[in-house]
Formats: structure tokens, sequence, C-alpha cells
């Protein structure tokens, strides 16, 4: 079974920010490829949604992995759809974001 993979306005607003400040910092260029590499990532939960650790303490359905040691991904996974809820780069605090962002 082939989920679709679909990133919330949170998600999608984190991917936009990490582009410009990577390619601020660095290269246009640069910041487009990795925050392209990224997307590609999550894009693959379409055939194997169910990997990571699972994070019930922060939000029932919860999943979290990582991505090259320095983004962690937040998504759930429904029936036959996986959400994005953030993209979280260089140890932001992602538990205390998708707790607030819950309540």
């Amino acid at each position: 079974m082939t989920h679709r993979v679909i990133f919330s306005p949170r998600a999608e607003a984190q991917l936009v920010k990490l582009h410009k400040d990577i390619g601020e910092r660095s290269a246009p260029a640069i910041g487009e490829r990795y925050a392209t590499a990224i997307y590609q990532y999550c894009l693959g939960f379409s055939t194997f949604p169910h990997r990571g650790t699972r994070r019930d303490d922060i939000r029932l359905g919860l999943r979290t992995v990582g991505y090259r040691r320095r983004v962690t991904i937040a998504f759930e996974v429904e029936a036959d759809t996986v959400v994005i809820h953030g993209v979280y780069y260089g140890g932001q605090d992602y538990e205390a974001d998708l707790r607030d962002a819950e309540e």
C-alpha cells in the first residue's frame, strides 16, 4: 500500500526557512539542495511510513526520524496518508513546539 505524503503549513514554512537560512550562510544553491533532499526523503514515507520512533509521549500517533544528524522530522501516519508536522533543524525543541501546537 502506498501512502500519500502531505506537508502541514508549519512543515512547509520550516523547509522554506531552512532553504533561505542555509542559502544566506553559504550559497542559495546549497540551501536549495539541502531543502530538496529533505523533501525527497519525506516523500519516501509513501512506501515505508512506519519508520522512526513513536513519540506518543508528545502527541498520540506522532513519530520522529532523524535526517543527516542535523534534522528531526516529525510526522503522523494515518490510514493512507503521512502528514509531515515539522522539520526541525539543529537541535530546535520540537517536543515543546509540537506539544504547544496540539493545545
